[in-house]
């Protein structure tokens, strides 16, 4: 018999012509993605079911993976479309069996249902610096449990694809129809709590919302319906919500606000308090006549350092944007409310005369430090008071 422990089973080409290879894992086949790396230790699975990374490969900066196995408590997408996520995944080392007492299903196993091409026994080290050196480039990655790749035309497949920028990646990630969503945080042994009977009525604008952005609502007291993104501002006035929160989501900001600013300009013009979260602090800066900029590496992590203006706090979160809102371009009565520490870049902002409020960051974490949950039970309280008034 032969021996098939030589053979290559797995490769990754950069648009520029290099080849990484090593052993293949999760789906078999090729996808194509823009190549990025994440400096998170844990949460391999809710990372790459985030709808924030669709079109993306994730390049793990720790090597291990797959030790926690996964469960469909951590799931982070919403809909059926949100499953449509991060695309591949590189690893140093490789993928090991479950050994965590929550693990329903194997990280191999999880990868392959979702569709996920892998690739493990490589440099990440390498990878990572040529990331840090030369951006995030388009790549494409395969697996072929035979070890049959064809490595001149995955470097072509590589070398063809469409750039990040300009790609509208929120439609397809966002729910078909609107609904209601009372399911709160998840505690050991409780299990994810109920929605309040009553409360503040917070509409969710969806381009590819996380879980635990809805549970954190919820768990402030807010009564959550969600709407897809294409929703009209018509659409939302219908609810009679007392806030609007919009959502994160992958892509070029500037391509989607191409259908979604006149919703948003309209809500902010309405005088709606409005909560906006990465996608939607992007969009909502364009909404408001600001700008928004590629970034070479982009923020992919859970251990970002991030002033908060206002309270001159310091805290850690998680990140994960490839494009990020020129803060010079803020109009006037635009303050700005939050910078990375590690580039100064901006990560928030709020309108002085309107009662809108953005983040970059993901304050939900899920996963990453909870330094910022209270981004959720200020908005919330800050509607309970409006209210009351």
């Amino acid at each position: 018999m032969a021996d098939t422990s030589k053979i290559i089973t797995g490769a990754l080409a950069l648009a520029d012509g290099s080849v990484f290879v090593g052993t293949g894992n999760g789906a078999s086949g090729t996808a194509i993605g823009e190549l990025c790396f994440n400096t998170a230790m844990t949460g391999q699975q809710e990372i790459l079911a985030d709808p924030s990374y669709s079109g993306q490969v994730l390049c793990f900066t720790f090597p291990h993976v797959g030790n926690v196995g996964t469960n469909v408590e951590d799931e982070e997408a919403t809909s059926v479309p949100a499953r449509k996520a991060a695309v591949g995944m590189v690893s140093r080392a490789p993928i090991t069996a479950p050994a965590n007492y929550r693990a329903e299903e194997g990280f191999d196993e999880w990868l392959r249902a979702r569709g996920i091409v892998s690739l493990s026994g490589v440099d990440t080290r390498a990878m990572t610096r040529r990331i840090r050196e030369s951006g995030m480039p388009m790549c494409a990655i395969a697996h072929d449990p035979a070890g049959n790749i064809d490595i001149e035309a995955l470097k072509a497949e590589a070398a063809g694809a469409a750039s990040m920028e300009g790609r509208e990646l929120a439609a397809a990630v966002s729910r078909d129809a609107g609904g209601d969503w009372d399911q709160g945080s998840w505690s050991w042994e409780d299990g994810f709590a109920t929605g309040p009977a009553d409360g503040p009525r917070v509409v969710v604008l969806d381009y590819g919302v996380k879980a635990n952005i809805l549970r954190l609502l919820v768990s402030a007291g807010a009564r959550v319906a969600v709407l897809p993104g294409n929703a009209s501002a018509d659409d939302v006035r219908k609810l009679a919500p007392d806030g609007v929160v919009v959502s994160n989501g992958p892509g070029d900001p500037a391509a989607t606000g191409e259908y979604a600013l006149p919703t948003l300009k309209a809500l902010v013009d309405d005088n709606l308090p409005i909560l906006g979260i990465c996608l939607g602090h992007q969009m909502l800066a364009l909404a408001v006549g600001g700008r928004t900029i590629k970034m070479a590496q982009g923020h992919h992590g859970a251990n970002h350092p991030v002033k908060n203006h206002e309270t001159g706090q310091v805290e850690i979160v998680s990140m994960n944007h490839g494009f990020a809102v020129d803060g010079a371009s803020l109009p006037e009565g635009a303050v700005e409310t939050h910078v990375s520490l590690f580039d100064g870049t901006n990560c928030g902002f709020k309108l002085a005369d309107k009662p809108v409020q953005t983040v970059q960051h993901h304050p939900e974490a899920s996963p990453g430090p909870q330094d910022s949950f209270g981004v959720f039970d200020r908005y919330v309280s800050s509607l309970k008071t409006t209210a009351s008034a």
